[in-house]
C-alpha cells in the first residue's frame, strides 16, 4: 500500500459529475479531502489517496480521460 498526495483540476462541464464518490467507489483505495474548492467555472481538490499503486494508477488514469488534469505532490 502507498500514499499518493495529488491535486486534482476539475473543468466546469464536469461540477455536476460525483468524481469523488466513483473513485472511492470504482477503485479499492482510501481517500482524504485535505483541501478543496469549486465554483460555477471549475474546482481543484487536494487529496491523499491510499492503496495499491496499480490501483491508484488505474483510477488516475480514469480521472486523466474525463479531462481532469492531475498534479502529482507526493
Amino acid at each position: 500500500m502507498i500514499e499518493k498526495r495529488v491535486e486534482l483540476f476539475i473543468p466546469g462541464e464536469l461540477k455536476e459529475e460525483p468524481i469523488i464518490c466513483r473513485m472511492i467507489k470504482d477503485h479499492d483505495i482510501e481517500l482524504r479531502i485535505i483541501e478543496a474548492s469549486f465554483s460555477t467555472e471549475s474546482g481543484w481538490a487536494y487529496l491523499i489517496i491510499n492503496g495499491d499503486k496499480k490501483e491508484i494508477e488505474k483510477m488516475l488514469g480514469s480521472l486523466r480521460k474525463m479531462g481532469i488534469k492531475i498534479e502529482d505532490k507526493s
